[in-house]
């Protein structure tokens, strides 16, 4: 048998240094699904926050008291999502991307799903509203690990000449939840009166998750570990408190991160949230009329982001990312003039040219923030760099836009897209060196 022990030896070697390979169907499936049901439940939330949430959870005398009300239950998940980063992102590089991404997954699933089944305020009283706001957190905790693992499984298994087509699945998540969930609101206000609706209705969504969530679970307990993260195991580079490291040794890494994916943020509420608003409210389009072209335009959001991953790997994360900012600049500076012209023709045009800008923009940015953090604290740098653009470029921007163009005029609106661009614009320059590994 002693003859037989370098042979055990040389296999176990082996092992170690090649661990099996993920199909790539089943890398790109496991990394798709997870943000896909992350912006499902975002779309869904939304929109029962400010149909269903105010008359079940939180009934007053005053509308308005109600439905502000309920909006800052939807605003908990954006405070609640560094949080979550700072947590899964410890585990995903302490223990790895697998066993995080699954337990992010059972964080946010069953909170979603725990909303849809929540007896209202009439039932229960005051703890409805008080529960609501806890699975609100559970969905916000949940995302915050989400996204920057399932962007790791992709790039961190992705051929180097690659990195962003793989790490572009994940940002296919955005329109294809948009899409399903305006899909299956559509479809429910076709086939329910607006009292079944609300009795029921709404229910439907939240409760249909738990499919996503099943195939997402059966999916990614089928994986194996990532080659780069079992690399730190092999080499003992993990270390203890990676929220430290981070910030403390990559403090150019998440302070440039953070401001080149800022515009990011911005571009998409813009375009999604104040335009809806402003188009309805301002610009009296009917309600129908601008959800059917908002939807046209995620088409165009679609459209942008293999095609602008395609590019990054040919000419690198870097480069394509600038080119889409500076874009972006351009269209700040025609923002109001394609906005107000009262046709619906151009007006479909302007949302579908900034939501196909903003393809360009999200194709990359996964791959490229990830890159600029080493394996050791990647999950807890990306996921913290992409969480804190969310609250800078989203939670105050509809509110910003609308005090801008309500004091200012609608111009000063595309004045703050064309200036805070031209702040990611810089960033990325100085990022530069940390995502040489992407140029050619």
């Amino acid at each position: 048998m002693e003859y037989l022990m370098p042979l055990k030896a040389n296999l176990e070697f082996m092992n170690e240094q090649s661990p099996p390979i993920n199909p790539v169907g089943r890398i790109l499936t496991a990394s798709l699904i997870g943000t896909t049901i992350e912006f499902f439940d975002f779309y869904i939330y939304a929109t029962a926050a400010v149909l269903v949430f105010p008359k079940l959870f939180f009934p007053t005398a005053d509308a308005t008291s109600s439905t502000l009300q309920s909006l800052a239950t939807f605003a908990l998940a954006f405070f609640a999502r560094p949080l979550g980063a700072a947590i899964f992102g410890h585990f995903g590089d302490r223990k790895g991307r697998k066993a995080t991404l699954v337990a992010a997954l059972m964080t946010m699933g069953p909170s979603t799903v725990a909303i849809g089944l929540l007896p209202g305020y009439n039932s229960i009283g005051i703890a409805a509203p008080i529960l609501l706001a806890l699975f609100r957190f559970g969905q916000g905790l949940g995302l915050g690990g989400e996204w920057g693992g399932a962007v790791l499984l992709a790039t961190e298994n992705a051929p180097a000449h690659k990195k962003a087509w793989y790490g572009m699945f994940p940002q296919l998540g955005a329109p294809i939840g948009f899409l399903l969930s305006t899909g299956i609101f559509f479809t429910l206000s076709k086939v329910l009166s607006d009292a079944d609706f609300l009795s029921y209705g709404w229910r439907i969504p939240f409760i249909a998750s738990a499919v996503l969530v099943w195939l997402g679970l059966f999916v990614r307990l089928k994986i194996t570990e990532t080659p780069e993260f079992l690399k730190v195991i092999n080499t003992k580079t993990r270390v203890k408190v990676p929220v430290v490291e981070v910030f403390s040794r990559n403090t150019k890494a998440i302070s440039l991160g953070t401001l080149a994916t800022v515009t990011t943020f911005l571009l998409f509420y813009l375009m999604t949230v104040f335009t809806l608003s402003w188009g309805t409210n301002t610009l009296h389009y009917s309600k129908a009329n601008f959800l059917i072209m908002q939807m046209i335009s995620m088409l165009f959001f679609a459209i942008g982001i293999p095609l602008s991953a395609y590019i990054a790997d040919l000419q690198g994360h870097n480069k394509m990312l600038l080119i889409a900012t500076i874009a972006i600049i351009f269209f700040g500076l025609a923002f109001a003039p394609l906005f107000t012209t009262g046709s619906l023709v151009i007006t479909a045009t302007f949302l579908s040219l900034g939501m196909f800008l903003m393809g360009l923009t999200y194709g990359p940015i996964g791959t490229a923030l990830a890159e600029i953090f080493p394996p050791s604290v990647r999950y807890t740098g990306a996921s913290l760099a992409f969480t804190l653009a969310g609250i800078l470029g989203a939670s105050l921007t509809p509110y910003l836009a609308t005090m801008l163009a309500t004091k200012y005029g609608l111009p000063y609106v595309g004045y703050f897209l064309a200036l805070t661009a031209i702040i990611t614009l810089f960033a990325l320059l100085g990022a530069r060196p940390l995502m040489k590994s992407s140029a050619k």
